[in-house]
């Protein structure tokens, strides 16, 4: 059962277990898109306003054996909102769990944001006392608690995999990267008609981001589902590339991948657009111990899968 099933991350974790022969249940207020795969099942539910008995009741038909929770706000959305999409409802979803006769793993999908400012230069370990400084982060951490307290207190089989910035194709448009590559779309259509596209301008890119393809994300997902209990349960886990890179130098490699020419202008180089960090890097290495994961796809490779779903195939080169 995925939660958030037709969300960016959701639909591609209910598709890679669909295609390895899982029966999978895809719960969100909104259908799956008509591209989808035919094996998972579509539930028409509103997380946000789904109490505990219904959940119960909801989880104990079903009677999964994983439960991805991949719901949750992120982009324009207020905390108030964050809190009740990322710590509300994962307390909901936990209590109504641990109701359960026989409780199904529960997997949760955390963020890099938690844990605030990395050390330049070092990765952050799951050991780490986390800070987070954006509302994002800071409600994400408490879901977070709440798993791991359900998995110490409440007999819940819980995980938390703690994400990098996702990246690949059709990433949120309220990301960076969704931002640049939509921009570089419209130009890319300005140029074919032989206009000159809006200049690309961005907030200072100072920071330096941990950045995960989505494919890899979805890996991580799978083999969480089957790791054995007594290694992840209760457990934090990394997933990233476990590298920080440039946001600066990949904005750019963006474009000149993009075949578009196109200006970027920063607002204001050098001085932060809002309270955030300047270093993420994870330490991925308890992923590879427990999981026996590691990120194969290269950045080249998940600025490509960008890229070919937001600019026309004329201007990129594709056929």
């Amino acid at each position: 059962m995925v939660l958030g099933g037709t969300g960016y991350l959701g639909r591609r974790i209910g598709e890679a277990f669909s295609a390895g022969g899982a029966l999978v249940h895809l719960v969100s207020r909104t259908s799956p898109a008509a591209d989808g795969p035919a094996n998972p099942r579509s539930v028409p539910m509103d997380l946000l306003t789904a109490g505990r008995r219904e959940l119960t009741a909801f989880f104990g038909s079903v009677r999964p054996d994983v439960v991805v929770n991949a719901a949750g706000r992120a982009w324009r959305a207020d905390e108030a909102e964050m809190t009740a999409g990322n710590a509300d409802l994962v307390t909901r979803v936990t209590e109504s769990l641990a109701d359960l006769p026989r409780p199904p793993r529960l997997i949760q999908l955390g963020s890099v944001h938690e844990y605030g400012a990395g050390m330049p230069g070092a990765g952050t370990s799951e050991e780490q006392r986390p800070a987070p400084v954006t509302p994002y982060g800071r409600t994400k951490l408490l879901g977070t608690r709440t798993v791991l307290r359900a998995s110490a207190e409440g007999g819940v089989d819980g995980v938390v995999l703690r994400l990098a910035n996702v990246i690949g194709a059709w990433v949120p448009a309220g990301s960076l990267f969704g931002m640049v590559a939509a921009h570089l779309g419209e130009a890319a259509l300005a140029r074919s008609r032989g206009e000159e596209p809006d200049e690309l301008r961005l907030p200072p890119l100072h920071a330096h981001r941990d950045v995960v393809d989505v494919h890899d994300v979805v890996d991580a997902v799978r083999s969480a589902a089957t790791a054995p209990q007594a290694d992840v349960s209760g457990q934090v886990v990394n997933v990233g590339r476990g590298e920080a890179v440039s946001m600066r130098a990949l904005v750019h490699r963006m474009v000149e991948l993009s075949g578009v020419d196109l200006p970027v202008v920063e607002t204001e180089p050098g001085k932060p657009s809002r309270t955030d960090v300047e270093w993420q890097q994870l330490d991925v290495s308890r992923a590879l111990r427990v999981l026996g994961w590691q990120p194969r796809r290269s950045l080249d490779a998940s600025l490509r899968d960008l890229i070919e779903a937001a600019v026309p195939a004329p201007v990129n080169g594709r056929k």
